[in-house]
């Protein structure tokens, strides 16, 4: 059988910290903990993410006031843009290890250097057009009011698109 002091990290179901960790972990699961959670977030469950804040759609269906025609489609507009970030991000990490290989040869291999350098400048421009694009669809979306919060949300750096 263990004892209390099993793990000097531990915490005991008894001790002090008990109560922090069962509210701090209770509503949110594994997933918040993992996430991050509020932890350096801030703004409670709407912490930090790709947008700018962690639940991107939640986030604006309750600032821009949503109704549920608007909340079906902004949802089809930001899973849009969630992919093609995605698949920036492996661009990313494609052009960072043909990098690598370009300056691990016994010589600089510049040719190459200079395909990678296209490539992800050509992977920054598709993702800034699909950006532009979901920001007209969104503009379309939604009535004159909404959109003076959605501008106001941008411009404050609140939602980071």
């Amino acid at each position: 059988m263990m004892s209390h002091e099993s793990h000097p990290g531990s915490v005991h179901c008894c001790s002090p910290r008990a109560e922090w960790f069962s509210n701090a972990y209770s509503g949110g699961g594994w997933e918040r903990h993992f996430s991050g959670g509020d932890i350096g977030g801030g703004g409670g469950s709407f912490g930090s993410g790709p947008f700018g804040v962690r639940r991107p759609l939640r986030f604006l269906a309750w600032k821009l006031q949503l109704d549920d025609a608007q909340v079906e489609s902004l949802a089809t507009i930001l899973n849009a843009l969630k992919t093609e970030r995605a698949q920036a991000a492996v661009h990313e990490r494609r052009t960072l290890t043909a990098d690598a290989d370009a300056a691990a040869g016994e010589t600089f291999d510049e040719a190459r250097a200079g395909e990678v350098a296209a490539q992800r400048g050509k992977s920054a421009q598709r993702l800034q057009a699909t950006v532009a694009k979901a920001l007209g669809r969104i503009h379309a979306l939604l009535g004159p009011e909404q959109r003076g919060r959605l501008a106001y949300l941008i411009r404050t750096g609140a939602l980071v698109l």
